[in-house]
């Protein structure tokens, strides 16, 4: 259970599921008009933080730097959504209506008549409302406060005259998702190649020689008149084709990661103050100066 005293620890810090992880940021705390002490913290989530869901606090406790409550991630995304602006109060209704979605009762009182009879609180008088004194990320509780005095503040004799103006900061958070998949895939592909290659081959060529001292045994040592022949063999080259599997690289993918700057946009809340002089005149009573002059302002 959070106390008052542990608002400011609260208000701007994470918010962890029952998982662990983290989902999103503390950003008001909203106090029992009763008791004065917390009742319900609301949370930003979504990936701009843009949505802001009620949690209760009675079973949340803060632990290191972060705020820790017994409930998953999408059972406080979806649960009802209440207009934190309206007035800086929760309604009757709409505080019933979360008790019933947590699963809870109300202090005081069941949250309905069919969970009276469960949850043994029968007879008890109804919730009272929640007031607000939670503060922007970084201001503090006080100072929220300050500019919000609800009646558990007048109640406990925590009255100021000034009023805090706050303003929303945008912060935005990457979240890493996969964008895309890439592969290897090896192709056998069948390409035509030409090379050229020295090919040889013989031929026949005739050559004659006169009859001299030399030759003339060779010459008469056949007959003298009749038929012969002589054979040559004749050789040539024929390529032959053959492929051999030869590597020639090796190829793998590596991941690279390049940074890239990127405008986000986003929509972010501020306060403005004005002063407004009511009195049954139109002119200043001290000065005489009109209501529209700029030193009213």
């Amino acid at each position: 259970m959070i106390t008052r005293d542990q608002i400011s620890q609260v208000v701007g810090h994470p918010v962890h599921d029952s998982q662990g992880k983290k989902i999103g940021d503390a950003k008001h705390m909203y106090l029992d008009d009763r008791t004065g002490e917390p009742e319900w913290v609301t949370v930003k989530t979504g990936f701009f933080g843009n949505n802001e869901t009620f949690v209760p606090t009675r079973s949340a406790r803060m632990t290191e730097d972060h705020l820790e409550i017994p409930y998953d991630k999408d059972q406080v995304k979806g649960a009802p959504n209440v207009d934190v602006d309206s007035g800086g109060h929760l309604s009757v209704e709409e505080e019933r209506h979360l008790y019933r979605y947590y699963g809870l009762e109300a202090r005081g009182g069941a949250a309905d008549d069919g969970e009276a009879a469960a949850t043994g609180a029968a007879g008890r008088q109804s919730a009272p409302r929640a007031g607000t004194t939670g503060g922007e990320a970084g201001t503090g509780a006080a100072g929220y406060a300050a500019g919000r005095t609800g009646p558990a503040e007048r109640a406990a004799g925590i009255e100021d005259d000034a009023m805090t103006r706050s303003e929303e900061e945008m912060h935005v958070e990457v979240e890493r998702r996969a964008a895309g998949r890439a592969r290897l895939h090896k192709f056998v592909e069948v390409e035509e190649v030409e090379e050229t290659i020295p090919i040889r081959h013989e031929e026949v060529r005739l050559e004659r020689e006169p009859i001299t001292e030399a030759n003339r045994g060779a010459a008469l040592s056949g007959a003298e008149i009749a038929e012969s022949e002589h054979e040559v063999v004749l050789h040539e080259d024929q390529p032959v084709i053959d492929t051999r599997v030869v590597p020639k690289e090796r190829v793998r993918m590596r991941v690279e990661e390049h940074t890239e700057q990127k405008k986000v946009h986003g929509r972010v809340r501020k306060e403005r103050i004005e002063t407004d002089l009511s009195s049954d005149a139109d002119t200043d009573p001290a000065s005489g100066q009109g209501r529209d002059d700029p030193r009213f302002r």
